[in-house]
């Protein structure tokens, strides 16, 4: 599977670097990812013991959100200089290289089940999920009143619950709602999901505020970014690690209250405030959101059987799709509607007071988190890692 989600990323980064327009090319791209996300999860819970999956599940985030972090810097680099294309470019010699390791090296560390794959269920998978979706992508385009957004909502939720009650019923489900049933592993999910929202919102707001409120350019914003989204990474792989020592209940709670410090902060912004002051409220809002994911995402995990670990991680990296489009519509309709807000100022003032009702969103999810943080259940500290 996982040559088959290398050769995908390769086949999609390839023919988008060719394309005049790469928004279908995308879908081949995607198709690669959400197949090795889910798998890196499932080889490491596999090959780990359980009293390590803190710091394991930590490791995993750390590349995801390195990855994550030098993103944004790289591509502003790329395009102060290049075309888009060269961002899909340099993507192919790093993906064939993987695909090399992964001929040479890689073995299977799980026996084959090899079930069978209800294609009613696959197409309702894709059809509803993919409403949903586009739905709420399209939202703060069209109007979150447009006929054909409404319609895609509506049509997408229908699909979706006939899918679910499916899914609840047949004895080999694509993906085993059931695990729901679990409350560490709801709460858990639905902490990771709050977290995701506010990463995207936050990620999504602050590089437009850096070049249409303070009017810094595209390279330059890429730079700003970069700090947070290092820390980023680096608190993932710790906040793995205090898991281990700690369990989910301190962490999520100080990770919380540190990111609705850092959120709060970022209501705070100015076109006249500093380029420090931007990159140290974003870095606090960064040291809180990994200390609550990490520990969050393997709180869920850890409350699975062995056999349901594939069925948890593929919940998890889906549902993040879905908070994705909904946290960048939402973040963009209240940029929309703060802007819109604003008279008699000119474009940057204007755009600041969207940017902050933006922020307010990303306070409001922190503080749900924070408030289902209280409610999770203490763990025992692991005896067999030490810090």
């Amino acid at each position: 599977m996982i040559k088959c989600g290398l050769s995908a990323f390769l086949f999609g980064a390839i023919i988008s670097a060719l394309a005049p327009s790469f928004i279908l090319r995308r879908l081949i791209q995607g198709i690669g990812t959400k197949i090795l996300v889910p798998m890196m999860f499932n080889v490491a819970m596999a090959v780990f013991p359980p009293q390590e999956l803190g710091s394991t599940t930590g490791i995993c985030s750390l590349v995801i959100m390195f990855a994550t972090a030098i993103g944004p810097t790289l591509t502003g680099l790329i395009l102060a200089k290049l075309s888009w294309h060269w961002i899909f470019w340099l993507f192919v010699p790093i993906l064939l290289i993987a695909l090399i390791f992964e001929l040479k090296f890689l073995i299977n560390v799980d026996q084959l089940s090899k079930p069978k794959v209800d294609v009613l269920s696959l197409i309702f998978s894709a059809l509803g999920f993919g409403l949903i979706v586009i739905g709420f992508s399209l939202a703060a385009d069209k109007g979150w009143t447009s006929p054909f957004v409404l319609l895609c909502l509506l049509i997408g939720i229908v699909v979706l619950t006939i899918y679910i009650t499916k899914q609840l019923r047949i004895p080999n489900p694509i993906l085993n709602f059931r695990i729901f049933k679990k409350e560490a592993f709801f709460k858990g999910t639905l902490l990771v999901m709050i977290d995701f929202a506010m990463i995207l919102s936050a990620m999504f707001i602050v590089p437009q505020f850096i070049q249409k409120g303070m009017r810094i350019p595209v390279a330059l914003a890429g730079l700003i970014m970069l700090p947070g989204g290092l820390i980023n990474a680096f608190v993932s792989a710790i906040a793995g690690r205090l898991y281990d020592n700690y369990g989910v209940k301190k962490i999520a709670i100080i990770g919380f209250i540190i990111a609705i410090l850092g959120s709060f902060m970022l209501t705070r912004v100015s076109p006249k405030c500093s380029v420090l002051y931007i990159t140290i409220s974003l870095c606090v809002l960064m040291i809180g959101c990994p200390l609550a994911m990490s520990p969050s995402q393997t709180h869920a995990l850890n409350a699975l059987e062995v056999k349901e670990n594939a069925d948890g991680s593929t919940i998890i990296n889906t549902f993040q799709q879905i908070v994705g489009a909904i946290a960048t519509a939402v973040a963009t309709s209240l940029l929309g509607l703060g802007t819109a807000a604003v008279h008699g100022h000119n474009a940057a003032v204007a755009f600041t007071n969207g940017t902050h009702y933006g922020f307010y969103f990303t306070i409001v999810l922190a503080i749900i988190g924070l408030l289902v943080s209280l409610s999770l259940k203490k763990e025992t500290k692991s005896k067999d890692v030490q810090l």
